[in-house]
């Protein structure tokens, strides 16, 4: 009766210390797609993890108790399921997992030290985090090309589930389904492109209908004409003047020259005379 009595109250320990254990609130905040705006106010340490990645189920116990240490060091601790907020992942660019970050006033860092209570610790109250560069502006969470990357990733995962509902629930086989998002990708970049073609008519219209200049060019054009033709005409003209001066002139130059050239040589002939 005794070791009854003793069994009975070891397992009323037990489950009351398991009813304790679940009903203890963890310390660690979890976040979600639409929460991320959090991270830029005040301090925070982000850990992005998936329940399969052996790595983060061995680092999850450390965290835990470092999450225990928040309230006195004044900083929130995290965790993101990247299989369950892929607009997360994409927005901090996650490749390796587990990967933690270090958030303070918006500026955001990479934590790559050791996985351990005490070195966390270490980090926020002996203020490491400041000997690390922080991530650039162009790639931070807020700025647009992040943005556009967590759109990317929240597409992405909206298909995957698209087409497990179309295989599962509806029962279309696996090439009907890729068939179905092939044809959407074909219609909706046809829509796309004409959109495209529409607004480039629009800011740049072609020759064709581009509106003259000037309204009264079409009444000018014939005078304009006649004008040129007889500015061609005086020019023409006045370049055979020309030609014809300059050609008068090598003729009196010609007749002036040839009298001197025979003068000269009667002279010259007696002076080869007087010579001899």
């Amino acid at each position: 009766m005794a070791a009854g009595g003793r069994l009975r109250a070891l397992l009323c320990l037990a489950l009351a210390a398991g009813a304790a254990a679940l009903g203890k609130r963890s310390p660690v905040k979890v976040l979600s797609d639409g929460m991320w705006r959090e991270l830029l106010q005040g301090e925070w340490m982000v850990e992005f993890y998936a329940p399969w990645c052996p790595a983060c189920q061995n680092l999850q116990p450390e965290w835990e108790k470092f999450a225990e240490w928040g309230e006195d060091l004044e900083v929130n601790i995290a965790k993101v399921d990247v299989t369950e907020q892929p607009g997360l992942s994409g927005r901090f660019i996650i490749t390796a997992l587990p990967t933690i970050y270090h958030c303070k006033d918006g500026e955001f860092r990479r934590y790559q030290g050791a996985r351990t209570k005490t070195d966390f610790i270490n980090f926020i109250s002996d203020q490491e985090w400041k000997s690390i560069e922080p991530v650039s502006s162009w790639f931070g969470p807020s700025s647009f090309l992040m943005s556009s990357m967590s759109a990317l990733f929240q597409l992405s995962m909206w298909i995957r589930h698209c087409h497990g509902y179309l295989t599962e629930n509806v029962g279309i086989p696996v090439w009907g389904s890729y068939a179905v998002f092939a044809l959407a990708t074909l219609f909706s970049g046809l829509i796309l492109g004409l959109i495209m073609v529409f607004l480039a008519d629009c800011i740049c219209p072609s020759k064709r209908h581009r509106p003259p200049p000037y309204p009264h060019s079409r009444k000018l054009a014939p005078e304009s004409a006649q004008l040129l033709k007889k500015l061609d005409e005086e020019q023409e003209a006045d370049e055979e003047d020309i030609s014809d001066d300059e050609t008068e002139g090598k003729d009196v130059s010609n007749r002036n020259s040839s009298p001197n050239s025979v003068r000269q040589r009667p002279v010259n002939t007696a002076a080869t005379m007087d010579k001899s």
